[in-house]
């Protein structure tokens, strides 16, 4: 990035690009974070980040809707663009979409080229829509199908980066971003975990799926450890789409077998989508359906494994285990934190209390 060093990040306050601010700084890279509010920058284990200088913007306009005092200055110190800003909503609006995940990306361009510095483009891994298989990290035909607009928003704003040819980028996608590899600790549930929740508490108890479909979970600190990866070994990454996700993928016949270890959980049926039938449910049930569970169906039906062939080089590390013991990890925070609720004593525990109780009576 020779003399202007300084990185500015889109999204800096999200779970991941907070994550990326506060590893960047770590490793004394100056970063810029555009906040399109006062919005504290918190990682994910709740500590505040300052970042070395921050503006107000907007991604949804030109520049940013930044300053011009402001893009000014920063044109002559900016080095690398780092767009990580978007929504991850699965029933965001059309238009949402539009503004958010695809126009915003071709402002994050368009600056970029302005500037004439690079941009890493944090994307996602499912915009490989419906396909199965193993699905390379460089895979990007457009022949897919998408499961729904988050998806197909994400895989066309992948193709705005590609298409310039005077753009020098790098594209990162993560998968379903969840808790740190070494605690599970997350501090917004969103996404699968709302989910999650609903099945485990009983109001989700039927879904259409197959227990040979497969989930890819990505801790946000490897996450956020490949995007840095991106940013400081540019070289490495240019032209290159890396995978961010964990080095296992799990079965729902797996993540079923873990939630029935839980006492307190109850744990969903996956029916063929040919037999089921949203009739069928119970009407509070048909709601959360309607509203909720609908959304992520998907996601229970693919049968794919994430090549991860580049982040792996670009790390020089293997990517984190991501299998059984990882989903207890952060089915267990879920429960300490309280998201879950409490959990129920084991048959153990309770022939321990009663006695306990016993002596002291």
């Amino acid at each position: 990035m020779s003399d202007r060093d300084t990185v500015l990040i889109t999204g800096a306050s999200g779970l991941v690009g907070a994550e990326v601010v506060a590893r960047l700084l770590a490793a004394s890279v100056p970063v810029c974070a555009v906040l399109h509010s006062n919005s504290a920058i918190v990682r994910n284990d709740a500590t505040v980040v300052t970042p070395g200088t921050s503006v107000q913007g907007d991604i949804r306009l030109p520049e940013f809707g930044m300053a011009e005092r402001d893009l000014a200055e920063l044109s002559q110190r900016v080095g690398m663009i780092v767009h990580c800003a978007a929504t991850t909503a699965f029933d965001a609006s059309d238009r949402d979409y539009e503004e958010l995940n695809v126009a915003a990306t071709a402002n994050a361009i368009a600056l970029a080229r302005r500037w004439d510095v690079p941009l890493v483009q944090v994307s996602t891994a499912y915009v490989c829509g419906m396909r199965g298989g193993t699905i390379t990290e460089d895979a990007s035909d457009g022949e897919q199908s998408f499961g729904n607009g988050y998806e197909d928003s994400k895989f066309r704003a992948e193709q705005l980066v590609r298409a310039q040819p005077d753009l020098r980028w790098a594209i990162v996608r993560p998968g379903i971003v969840t808790g740190a590899s070494d605690t599970g600790a997350i501090r917004e549930y969103k996404n699968l975990y709302t989910v999650v929740k609903l099945m485990v508490e009983g109001k989700l108890r039927s879904l259409p799926g197959r227990y040979d479909a497969t989930l890819s979970l990505a801790p946000v600190d490897h996450v956020a450890a490949v995007v840095v990866a991106a940013v400081l070994d540019f070289d490495s990454a240019q032209g290159r789409t890396v995978h961010a996700v964990g080095r296992d993928t799990l079965s729902l016949r797996e993540v079923s077998d873990v939630l029935a270890e839980y006492p307190s959980f109850e744990v969903a049926t996956f029916v063929p989508e040919a037999t089921f039938a949203e009739s069928d449910l119970e009407p509070v049930e048909r709601e959360y359906y309607r509203r909720i569970g609908c959304l992520y169906t998907s996601y229970f039906r693919r049968r794919l494994v994430f090549d991860t062939t580049n982040a792996d080089a670009l790390l020089g590390t293997r990517s984190p285990a991501s299998g059984k013991d990882y989903l207890r990890l952060l089915l267990d925070y879920c429960l300490e934190s309280g998201y879950l609720g409490a959990p129920l004593p084991s048959i153990e525990q309770i022939l321990a209390d009663d006695r306990s109780a016993g002596v002291r009576r």
